[in-house]
């Protein structure tokens, strides 16, 4: 984490007021896009809590929006989704969490439950859903307030700088896997390997895959290779036998005709970020035909979340971190931006 200068230091929180960090103009990491902010501790709503922050997940969806490469939803928004905290309030209507209770916010916040998508089991495409750090403000602060529906119990014996991460990277990652459809001792391509894919690999191996890891980066390939992957190579490089299944972690659109040529017949490749530059022309006989398959990954269902956390904990997933203090959040940011981060980076308040 050397070799970035800081930003400026957080304000202190007053009795009554709570730190944090917002995006006031997004931009370039270069250009500051996050500014500290104090202001009022928030209040839960009659179905929501309020969490005193332990630690907060970086995920590359906050650098996307720090840059403008997701527009805004509303200004001088809190990031932040991958959020464990401590209750220290609730709502009258909830009945999920007390007081005392550990909780984890993830990037969906809620959504209509009576279009079709949600009543077929597909909120994550429901078009009125709202997102932690988007809508709302989020955890790069050191209190925030959850929806109790869309929070999650996490458990009191672990860490919680090694859970953050798995409230986003570690779902999407799931949903990511599902949908490249890996058969059963399959061989599976990941691009990219940060905090998402860490996570997903070891889910892969778990269940018998061959994973192949192709990345720009070689402390990642070290990091695949001592988590199990079959091999490691740079990002654009051929993988040592065709793949039944790869996922794109990488928000690297030129990669797409790279993942789809490795493929086997009948092969599906998965997409997993929500920003992605552009795609290049992609030809029919060398990338599509013998159909292979190309998906793309759509935020997560609270089913999805609640299933790789059971899966997390059968598992004994390892969850790889670079820790920065909450006074450190541009810092982090950049040195996300720059692939600086080994693992996922997480901020802790205090």
């Amino acid at each position: 984490m050397a070799g970035h200068k800081a930003g400026p230091a957080a304000p202190t929180a007053d009795r009554g007021a709570v730190s944090g960090w917002a995006v006031a103009h997004p931009g370039p990491v270069a250009s500051g896009p996050l500014v500290p902010v104090r202001r009022p501790a928030p209040v839960p709503g009659p179905r929501e809590i309020l969490v005193r922050v332990e630690a907060c997940g970086v995920c590359r969806t906050d650098l996307h929006l720090a840059e403008g490469d997701l527009a805004p939803h509303r200004p001088s928004t809190v990031p932040g989704h991958e959020i464990v905290g401590r209750v220290i309030a609730t709502g009258e209507a909830v009945t999920g969490f007390r007081v005392g209770d550990r909780a984890g916010g993830a990037w969906l916040r809620g959504t209509c439950g009576d279009c079709r998508y949600c009543r077929s089991g597909r909120e994550n495409l429901c078009p009125a859903s709202r997102y932690t750090g988007w809508d709302a403000d989020g955890g790069f602060a050191e209190a925030a307030v959850l929806p109790a529906d869309y929070a999650y119990p996490l458990p009191d014996d672990h860490d919680a700088a090694h859970l953050a991460p798995l409230l986003c990277a570690g779902i999407i990652g799931y949903r990511a896997l599902r949908r490249s459809a890996l058969p059963p001792g399959g061989r599976l391509g990941i691009y990219g390997f940060g905090a998402s894919a860490h996570l997903a690999a070891q889910v892969a191996l778990a269940e018998g895959a061959r994973v192949h890891v192709l990345t720009r980066s070689a402390q990642a390939r070290e990091l695949a290779l001592g988590l199990g992957a079959s091999s490691a190579g740079e990002a654009y490089a051929r993988p040592p036998e065709p793949l039944d299944s790869a996922i794109l972690f990488a928000p690297v659109g030129d990669l797409v005709p790279v993942a789809l040529a490795a493929l086997d017949r009948s092969g599906t490749l998965a997409v997993a970020g929500i920003h992605l530059t552009d795609v290049p022309p992609l030809n029919y006989q060398n990338h599509l035909f013998y159909e292979r398959n190309l998906r793309s990954v759509t935020s997560n269902t609270r089913a999805d979340g609640l299933e790789f956390l059971r899966t997390a904990a059968r598992i004994g997933i390892r969850v790889t971190v670079s820790p920065y203090p909450l006074s450190r959040a541009p810092e982090a940011l950049a040195d996300l931006a720059a692939d600086r981060v080994h693992g996922a980076a997480v901020l802790i308040p205090g």
